[in-house]
């Protein structure tokens, strides 16, 4: 099968973290023997890919001068709630560019799919050479972009017009479904709720370099590491889990001298929330590690006895793919009931759910799983089972392929 996808977020250098589940899925689909082409815009930081890629990429420019391609590539968005006001100059432009370009490799191609990451800019793009050379359509929503969407009267439309043309629309959130669906007017039928999942032969338990990273970090050998992987932006909540921690320092005091937070990430919130943790009175509990590049998350993973995930519905967001990683890792989650989690974290099985903004709660249910090895360690192997059997990429590109199979026979139909 031949498919072309589109995105605005791609990894641009070895461990880059832009879009790098897109690169996953795309790869996965490569390897079960389909040609994948991918289609984004043009960035200063891209270098070459090696010789024999699977995947063929094809970047496309939209402004004059190298210096002006500021769109994608997580800059787009403040905070992850409202558009950065570059882009609405920018935009017209990307918009022109990425249209020609689309337009021009499907006449030439005339793939049997087109898959389309966010729907704006890329679903609208594509289901103008859907529409054109009636190619079906996928458009995925992973993130806030149909609640922003919803926000201008021009880009609701262009979201409405992607959502019209697809034959089916994934999210990896209800919560996501739900503001497409009540925001934009899509149809409810069209949605499959698909996890971004995770390659579990390259992110296994593994104790290389977890020392070396402990004492890097000056944890001690006996501290009990909560990590929390993601951008530093409101949809996160870290700023909950800042506030659980100061609850355990004043009920569980014991406990929380045997803690150590370590915060992977950086975005628009990063500096506050660090002043948020010295206000709180965490200095020394909590290490703020920065970005760090891909290959260095399997040990950040394992170096974890709990990861967390306490993300808030609004602004609506789907599941962090932070989570898949530290369950392949065979770690136990403590996760809020809100962004997709529940599409992964089985409550009772391989970690635990709370009420999303509850403070208190998370507070507890880290306090449970901290005081109990044992259940840590039977919640991380049930996690890495549900990686093994169903949110690996192998298993989840399966289900993106049975969808491209039946929209296809659909069209010849």
């Amino acid at each position: 099968m031949k498919i072309g996808v589109l995105t605005h977020n791609y990894p641009r250098f070895p461990g880059d973290f832009s879009g790098r589940f897109v690169e996953a899925l795309s790869e996965e689909l490569a390897r079960q023997r389909h040609a994948v082409t991918v289609i984004a815009p043009w960035d200063a930081a891209f270098v070459p890919r090696p010789a024999g890629s699977p995947v063929t990429l094809r970047l496309y420019r939209y402004a004059p001068r190298a210096g002006w391609h500021r769109l994608g590539y997580m800059r787009t968005m403040q905070a992850d709630v409202r558009m950065r006001g570059l882009t609405y100059l920018l935009a017209p432009g990307m918009f022109a560019a990425g249209a020609r370009a689309v337009m021009g490799w499907a006449a030439a191609a005339r793939p049997d799919v087109l898959h389309a990451h966010w729907a704006l800019p890329n679903g609208f793009l594509a289901a103008l050479a859907a529409r054109r050379y009636r190619i079906p359509l996928v458009v995925s929503i992973p993130g806030s972009d149909a609640t922003v969407a919803a926000q201008n009267p021009l880009f609701g439309r262009m979201a409405r017009f992607a959502f019209d043309a697809a034959g089916l629309i994934t999210s990896n959130a209800s919560e996501l479904r739900d503001a497409a669906v009540h925001d934009l007017g899509a149809d409810p039928r069209k949605f499959d709720l698909i996890a971004y999942g995770v390659d579990p032969d390259a992110l296994r338990p593994d104790t290389t370099g977890v020392a070396g990273l402990r004492a890097q970090l000056g944890i001690p050998d006996d501290a009990v590491v909560l990590l929390a992987v993601g951008r530093m932006v409101y949809k996160k909540g870290f700023d909950y889990l800042l506030r659980a921690a100061a609850l355990l320092k004043e009920s569980a005091p014991d406990l929380f001298a045997r803690l150590r937070l370590v915060m992977v990430g950086e975005g628009d919130l990063w500096a506050e929330w660090q002043a948020l943790g010295r206000e709180l009175g965490l200095t020394g509990a909590v290490h703020w590690v920065g970005n760090a590049p891909t290959e260095a998350m399997g040990v950040f993973n394992n170096l974890a006895d709990i990861a967390v995930m306490p993300a808030v519905s609004k602004p609506a967001t789907g599941l962090a793919v932070s989570v898949l990683d530290a369950m392949s890792c065979g770690k136990p989650i403590v996760a809020s009931r809100a962004a997709g989690n529940d599409l992964a974290v089985r409550d009772g099985v391989n970690g635990l759910l709370v009420p999303e903004q509850d403070a208190p709660a998370l507070a507890d249910a880290l306090a449970r799983l901290a005081a109990d090895p044992a259940l840590r360690a039977e919640m991380g192997a049930a996690s890495r089972c549900l990686i093994e059997t169903e949110l690996g990429w192998p298993q989840l590109a399966a289900r993106y392929v049975a969808h491209f199979e039946r929209l296809r026979a659909g069209l010849r139909r």
